[in-house]
């Protein structure tokens, strides 16, 4: 980093440090719990007995000599108080296993509870089992069952709380990506609902010693309220969530056995064209397997041959506000997804689905001693099948050492080489959490490209500062990353920028019984500036002020409202072969001109949502901005309207609606024409015919308008584009696409790993919008597939 950037950064670092330390005095909030409640940390009893069934009932005699956890606080969205609704958590081990036994009191008789599908619980009342195995204080492993047993599982991190606008999140994250093997049961009683949870031991990573602490907690989530408590009294006036859990303690001789699960996989497809009428079946390169051997109780190693990758739903089509962002897809891929919290760093450097066609792939992950590893190497075939062979390779590490208190310290390495042509980036961070209210996390490094003899370096760098009060916070969060900087096996939105962004915000909560229970407000100061442009001084390219706040209603109703006031500079980059065809006043071409945007457009607006609580079989959530904002198309102002909105219906148990609309609208303003237009419609619905077998019908309509371009802002005069291989212009033309896709899927998942998949996806068109009428099939196609996971 150059000493200009220094001097730009660290005066804007300075005064947002200041104000973060005022903004994180704070009182805290009160304790739940009193002088007589029951302690923190817990020696859980380790009764050596066989195995019980794994039914829901908690009638075994062993239940009644397990530890008991209860006097539960409420959370979210006040935190100190009694949760209102009581808990019982019993906990005991075997030797090869922990227990999990929940009676959830609900006073209302109000319990939500559906045959969901994996990790889409959260419409449902559900319990939460937060499970610190190293306790670290660094992340947890976090298991999710609803009142009927259907499981969500993942991962919890903690989060910067401090400029957060949000009534309804916690100091934390949970990554559901990971999938772990652990069996639930649950129904619904006279009192509300009992779980019954086993997990295997050989199912976790933990510690090597024979006796161990670890870090616990439990979260439970009611529906009608909306209301989130746990088990210990965790505060919102703290920077970690993850230091305010209990203790599970003197856990003694875990036995993880030979940890090693096979998991082969068959997959067939058979594909039709648009106007072929036979399916195409393609057995070509059926078999792959998985393997996952436990080294120890804390590393695993995995690998792969020819895996299927294949998803079982489209991705949901994404609403693009800033054509110069790219939009991140998830990952959904089961190999990939095994310790894929590892691989995670301040910035998405290691993003996995750029390997998109792995022929064979290993990695290890675990923890030695202090310190996180993740290492991963795949060949990936840039052609279809194995017999088309023409491989690059990947490499990635991930190292994150543990220090004093809850600090740390990471690396991050990247090797891609793809023939002549390779590329390497390598990071290092770190966070820094004090005075239980402050956290710091940074991050800096380069990436270096070759090929052919030459070589091209470039620097990144991020940095978050923050204060998690309860009511008041603040973040200053700074990132940079060079022009030529390159991460080919990461993930960047945008490069050649630099972004400065403070949000501080105050927080005031309602008596309770109140309307309204909490409600924050505060500002966001952001501004972007080119790379080159920062490091000279200069004045950003955009700057933005929002005046934001967020709400959280009795009942469970929450929001966020923001109007925005901003200030964009015109992106040269974007319009390099837009040319403008000049004419007279009888439209007869005259000229051709190169396209000069407008140096500088103000946009005004408001964005706002809201999120209603599960009504009885129905819950939703409504976004909308509207006001004036930037017209990408033909870089000029216009009025702007993007909606999302999404209801859900569940009229039983089994059966589920989901509705998805989203609608991107950008309106001239001098004769009010639609300049672009995108409309996307989405409706799946899934019948859960018991708690591992499911159908499920998605129907998703990509309506796309696009208006002949013109340079609006100033001569009207039609836009040309050149295409650069004929050295031709060509006339901007309206275009419009009107694309329908169906989808059907018959699943069968009983635990992951163990899947039979039959499904069939058609895409068609048609020329008018939401006629119906003329849909023309472009291609269709039925996939299959089958795979086992034995477990040694």
């Amino acid at each position: 980093m150059s000493a200009s950037t220094l001097k730009r950064v660290l005066p804007l670092a300075a005064a947002g440090a200041l104000i973060l330390a005022q903004a994180g005095l704070a009182s805290p909030g009160r304790l739940a719990r009193g002088p007589g409640d029951p302690p923190l940390e817990v020696k859980v009893p380790r009764i050596e007995q066989a195995e019980i069934a794994i039914d829901g009932v908690l009638s075994e005699d062993v239940w009644s000599r397990a530890a008991l956890f209860s006097s539960f606080s409420q959370y979210l969205p006040v935190d100190g108080r009694p949760a209102v609704d009581s808990t019982h958590v019993l906990v005991w081990y075997s030797p090869t296993a922990i227990h999990f036994g929940i009676r959830a009191y609900e006073v209302h008789e109000e319990v939500r509870a559906t045959l969901a599908d994996r990790d889409k619980i959260s419409g449902d009342d559900y319990v939460q089992i937060v499970l610190d195995t190293y306790n670290d204080q660094r992340q947890a492993v976090l298991l999710g069952v609803n009142p009927l047993g259907q499981q969500a599982d993942g991962v919890l991190r903690d989060t910067e709380r401090g400029g957060m606008f949000s009534t309804t999140s916690g100091a934390f994250v949970v990554d559901l990506s990971p999938d772990y093997v652990y069996e639930s049961r649950g129904r619904l009683t006279d009192y509300g609902f009992e779980i019954e949870i086993r997990i295997p031991f050989k199912s976790l990573r933990y510690q090597s010693s024979i006796e161990q602490d670890w870090g616990f907690n439990v979260m439970r989530k009611i529906q009608h309220s909306g209301y989130l408590s746990t088990w210990t009294p965790v505060l919102q006036a703290n920077a970690s969530f993850l230091a305010q859990n209990g203790t599970l303690a003197e856990l003694t001789d875990l036995r993880r056995g030979i940890v090693l699960d096979i998991n082969p996989e068959v997959t067939s497809t058979a594909n039709r064209a648009a106007d072929a009428s036979r399916f195409d079946a393609d057995f070509r390169d059926p078999l792959g397997v998985n393997v996952r051997w436990g080294v120890s109780n804390n590393l695993t190693l995995n690998g792969t041959v020819n895996p299927d990758f294949s998803q079982v739903e489209a991705d949901v089509a994404q609403i693009q506000f800033d054509p110069r962002r790219a939009v991140f897809v998830p990952e959904k891929r089961p190999f990939f997804l095994d310790g894929i919290e590892l691989f995670q760093s301040p910035t998405t450097l290691i993003y996995t689905r750029r390997i998109s066609n792995p022929l064979s792939a290993v990695k290890l992950t675990g923890k030695a001693g202090s310190t996180n590893i993740a290492v991963l190497s795949a060949a990936d075939n840039k052609n279809i099948y194995l017999s088309d062979l023409d491989a690059r390779y990947f490499n990635a590490v991930r190292l994150r050492r543990d220090l004093s208190g809850q600090s740390t310290i990471g690396l991050t390495y990247t090797d891609k080489i793809d023939e002549s042509r390779w590329n390497r980036v390598a990071a290092v961070d770190g966070r820094m959490v004090f005075s239980k209210l402050y956290s710091v996390s940074y991050q800096a490094g380069m990436s270096a490209t070759g090929d052919a003899g030459s070589t091209v370096a470039a620097p990144m760098w991020r940095f978050v500062a923050s204060a998690s009060g309860r009511r008041n916070g603040a973040s200053f969060t700074s990132t940079g990353f060079h022009g030529n900087f390159n991460a080919e096996s990461g993930f960047i939105n945008r490069v050649g920028v630099v972004q400065n962004t403070f949000v501080p915000r105050r927080t005031w909560f309602g008596p309770e019984g109140a309307f309204v229970e909490q409600f924050t407000g505060g500002l966001t100061f952001d501004g972007t500036w080119d790379y080159d442009r920062f490091t000279r001084g200069t004045e950003p390219n955009d700057a933005k002020l929002h005046l934001n706040s967020a709400y959280s209603f009795r009942g469970g109703w929450s929001g966020n409202t923001s109007f925005y006031y901003e200030s964009f500079k015109y992106p040269k980059e974007l319009y390099t072969d837009f040319f403008i065809e000049l004419q007279d006043d009888s439209g007869t071409p005259i000229d051709t001109v190169a396209y000069t945007g407008t140096d500088r457009l103000v946009n005004t607006g408001f964005w706002s949502t809201i999120e209603t609580p599960q009504l009885n079989t129905f819950s939703g959530s409504f976004f909308v901005v509207a006001g004036r904002d930037d017209n990408f198309f033909e870089w000029a102002p216009a009025d702007i309207l993007f909606i999302t909105l999404a209801l859900n219906w569940n009229p039983t148990d089994q059966l589920r609606f989901n509705f998805l609309y989203n609608h991107q609208q950008y309106i001239r303003t001098d004769d009010r024409s639609n300049v672009g237009l995108r409309r996307v419609p989405r409706l799946k619905a899934e019948y859960q015919i018991t708690p591992s077998i499911f159908v499920r019908l998605v129907g998703q309509y990509d309506s796309n308008f696009t208006d002949a371009l013109r340079d609006n802002s100033r001569t009207d005069d039609p836009i040309l584009i050149l295409d650069r291989e004929t050295g031709e212009y060509e006339r901007s033309v309206a275009r419009r696409t009107n694309s329908f896709r169906f989808d059907w899927l018959f699943s069968f998942r009983p635990n992951p790993g163990t899947v039979i998949f039959l499904g069939y996806g058609s895409g068609l068109t048609e020329p008018n919008t939401y006629r119906f009428r003329d849909l023309r099939r472009q291609n269709d196609g039925i996939f299959v597939k089958l795979s086992y996971l034995f477990r040694v």
